[in-house]
C-alpha cells in the first residue's frame, strides 16, 4: 500500500511540474533489450556514433548507474509546436529545437521533483537523466506504460502522439510499478513509406541510425555522403517526417512551456536568409537552443547540402 501511495503522490507532483505522462518500472537488468541493442550495434546501425558502444553494462542495468536502485520513473514532457516557417522553401529544423535546450529545462524540473521526494518521503537517493547518460529511455518508457515503441522507433502515447521529451529518475525507493501497454501501430506503414532515406526497416521497429536525416545533420561531423543528396526534403537540423505522417499525432496538442517558444525571428527567416546566415545571427538565434550542438559550421554544411 505504501508503494502505491508513494507512486501516486510522486505522479501528482510530476504533473504539477508540467510533465504530461508518468510511469514507473522496477529497476532491473534489461535482458531482451540488451540483445536488441547488441544486434543493432553489431550491424553498425549507430554509424559514427561511437559513444553508443560505450557503457553497455550501464545501459542495460540501472543499478550500475544508481547504487541500490529500486525504481525507474519515466516522465514525458510535451514539446509540440505546430508552427512552420513562413517561407515554405526555407530550410527546416526539428520542432524539439525551436526553443531553449531541453536538457537544461527538464533537468531543473527533475531536480525539483527529486528534492520534493526527499522532503516528503525522507532519505531517498537518486539521479536525474535527460538524454545525457547511457539510459535506454524508450525501453523504460515502454516498460512503464507511458506509450509503445512505434514502427518509427519513437515512443507513441495513444492520447497525445510522439512529440515528447523523455526523462528519468532512477531512485532507491521502491514504488508500485506500472505495466506496458499494447502496440497500436497495427498495419500502418506511413512512417516507413515516408522516410526519404529508407532508414526504417521494411517491417518497422528498427531504424538504421546511419541512414537517418537526423544523424546526417546532427551526429555526423564529416562530409555528408553524396548518395543522399536531394533526399533531405529541406531538413537542415533533425527531421520530423516520421512524426508528421504518424496518425497518432493528430492527437498532439501544442506545448505549454514558455521556454520552448521559438526565437521571434526563427520562423520568419527566408530561404536566402538561411543561406546567408552569419555566425552572429546563428549565435543570437540558437544561443540557448539544441541547434548549437551542430555549431555554426555544421549548420552551414547542412544548408549548403540542401542546395541542388
Amino acid at each position: 500500500m505504501l508503494q502505491q501511495k508513494h507512486a501516486d503522490w510522486l505522479k501528482a507532483e510530476a504533473y504539477r511540474l508540467g510533465f504530461s505522462f508518468v510511469g514507473i518500472s522496477k529497476a532491473e537488468k534489461m535482458e531482451e533489450e540488451a540483445r536488441q541493442l547488441e544486434n543493432w550495434l553489431n550491424q553498425g546501425m549507430h554509424g559514427k556514433m561511437h559513444y553508443m558502444e560505450n557503457h553497455f553494462d550501464k545501459r542495460i542495468d540501472p543499478t550500475k548507474l544508481v547504487d541500490g536502485a529500486k525504481s525507474v520513473v519515466t516522465l514525458l514532457y510535451n514539446y509540440h509546436n505546430p508552427s512552420t516557417p513562413q517561407d515554405p522553401t526555407a530550410p527546416r529544423i526539428s520542432q524539439y529545437a525551436y526553443g531553449q535546450d531541453y536538457h537544461h529545462v527538464l533537468k531543473a524540473k527533475l531536480k525539483t521533483l527529486l528534492e520534493k521526494i526527499q522532503t516528503e518521503i525522507g532519505a531517498v537517493y537518486g539521479r536525474c537523466f535527460v538524454d545525457s547518460a547511457p539510459v535506454l529511455e524508450r525501453d523504460w518508457a515502454k516498460r512503464s506504460g507511458t506509450g509503445w515503441i512505434g514502427k518509427n522507433s519513437l515512443l507513441i502515447n495513444p492520447k497525445a502522439g510522439s512529440y515528447f521529451f523523455l526523462a528519468e529518475l532512477i531512485i532507491d525507493l521502491e514504488l508500485a510499478p506500472d505495466g506496458p501497454m499494447k502496440d497500436y501501430c497495427g498495419t500502418c506503414t506511413r512512417c516507413i513509406d515516408a522516410c526519404p532515406t529508407d532508414a526504417i526497416a521494411e517491417k518497422g521497429y528498427v531504424v538504421d541510425g546511419s541512414k537517418c536525416i537526423s544523424y546526417f545533420t546532427i551526429e555526423l561531423k564529416e562530409a555528408i555522403p553524396t548518395e543522399v543528396k536531394g533526399k533531405f526534403e529541406n531538413w537542415a537540423f533533425g527531421c520530423d517526417i516520421c512524426q508528421e505522417v504518424c496518425p497518432w499525432n493528430r492527437f498532439a496538442k501544442k506545448h505549454q512551456e514558455p521556454a520552448f517558444e521559438p526565437h521571434p525571428a526563427l520562423l520568419t527567416l527566408t530561404k536566402s536568409d538561411w543561406e546567408e546566415i552569419t555566425e552572429e545571427l546563428f549565435r543570437s538565434l540558437f544561443r540557448k537552443s539544441a541547434v548549437k550542438r551542430t555549431k555554426y559550421k555544421g549548420l552551414q554544411r547542412n544548408i549548403d547540402f540542401l542546395r541542388l
